[in-house]
């Protein structure tokens, strides 16, 4: 479940000194940024907080499901959201969405940009489309503190400048601290919570697993994969989304990287201080993904895998039954770029169409999806209730079925 995935931009704006406590219960809410999203079966919230290297355990159970699920549509949502907030839609940051499984009302988790520092909030989208702060203090929670967070210091290389003059935004990018990707996305199973991003050392990549209702209990497992594109091995980009499959007999994570290599790793390799390496089965092509659902198409269990710079890619999760993997020399020596030849690679699914540019995706149940969706025109950003076989608005496209002269020739 971030667009650096879901928390780079606002995670600039403040750095909070980690304290060491493994597990806190129903003490003075101290949560100071509101990231990823997750949701366990019942509907407990899962937040987290790469400010204080944390993940909340809000309880929203016991609420009832709706007669029927409905559509949800809301143009320029995150005006709407400034607006409740009391701030300039500039003055906001996104960072994740997910829905409730049992109400089906949808969470957005966002930032509140302030000159000196920033302040979380969680907004709720009722399945009326009536929008709405959640009162954070008067819900029930555990907090789970993250063994080996990073350093607050640290901070990327900015990149790419090519032979012109980098721009303020390129060089930006020297600023966001390592540590603003300490949880990129967490996977509720079976009592326990998976937790991909980065951890304190040289080997960054770290997969985590933890009992809910927490304990105090962690394990931290860093993971080595080959990126087919970058004909590299690698260990510090982390996992950006996940999702866990019976694949082949066993329960396994399904994982997505930048640029794009798809992995699998078997959740008993996921046991503390192992050094993982991760199983490529695909890449197909440059782009950061975002968020990858399971669902159901055509009676078929598929993944459906969004991207900031790429079509919607659905696959099969029977297709990875099997499936080789790629490790160097299997494949001619240099990097791939998505022109290349043999791009993509071991690819199983399809490239999709999607209208417009998904930041956040999830299932919103009744066999919908719901999108925060930028339109490629106006630039506005949306709310969408769409099938989930075609999860697509069409108001910027005209076909051959739009024109009332077809539809006259049908009639005759």
């Amino acid at each position: 479940m971030f667009c650096l995935k879901k928390t780079v931009l606002s995670s600039l704006i403040l750095a909070s000194t980690f304290t060491a406590s493994a597990m806190a219960e129903n003490t003075q809410l101290d949560l100071k940024f509101a990231g990823a999203l997750e949701f366990s079966d019942t509907g407990t919230m899962f937040v987290g907080d790469n400010y204080n290297g944390a993940i909340y355990a809000f309880d929203l159970t016991g609420s009832k499901a709706p007669k029927s699920v409905e559509p949800v549509f809301l143009t320029d949502i995150d005006a709407r959201i400034a607006s409740i907030l009391g701030v300039g839609k500039s003055a906001i940051a996104i960072n994740d969405m997910a829905v409730h499984p049992v109400t089906s009302d949808i969470y957005i988790s966002v930032s509140r940009l302030g000159n000196f520092d920033s302040s979380p909030a969680i907004m709720k989208v009722t399945q009326n489309a009536q929008v709405e702060l959640l009162d954070l203090d008067a819900v029930p929670y555990q907090k789970q503190a993250l063994s080996h967070y990073p350093d607050q210091k640290t901070t990327f290389r900015p990149r790419g400048f090519g032979p012109t003059q980098p721009l303020d935004r390129d060089l930006a990018k020297g600023k966001v601290t390592l540590s603003s990707l300490a949880i990129l996305d967490m996977e509720y199973y079976k009592g326990e919570l998976f937790v991909s991003g980065v951890a304190f050392d040289n080997f960054l990549s770290t997969l985590r697993r933890m009992p809910y209702p927490f304990t105090g209990e962690q394990t931290a497992a860093n993971v080595e994969m080959y990126h087919i594109a970058h004909d590299q091995f690698e260990t510090r980009a982390p996992i950006r989304t996940m999702s866990v499959q019976e694949i082949d007999g066993k329960p396994q994570l399904v994982a997505a990287y930048t640029c794009s290599p798809i992995v699998l790793i078997g959740l008993d390799e996921i046991v503390d201080g192992a050094k993982i390496s991760a199983r490529t089965v695909m890449d197909y092509g440059n782009g950061q993904p975002i968020d990858m659902l399971s669902y159901t198409l055509n009676g078929e269990k598929s993944l459906f895998l969004t991207s900031n710079s790429r079509s919607p890619h659905v696959i099969p999760v029977n297709s990875l039954n099997g499936a080789k993997s790629y490790t160097k020399g299997d494949l001619p020596e240099g990097g791939k770029t998505d022109t290349h030849p043999l791009m993509p690679v071991g690819d199983t699914g399809k490239t999709v169409m999607f209208e417009g540019m998904s930041m956040h995706i999830d299932k919103l149940g009744g066999g919908r999806f719901v999108s925060l969706t930028r339109d490629m025109y106006t630039g506005s950003l949306n709310l969408d209730s769409n099938f989930d076989w075609f999860p697509n608005r069409i108001h910027n496209l005209q076909a051959e079925y739009d024109f009332p002269q077809y539809w006259a020739e049908k009639k005759q």
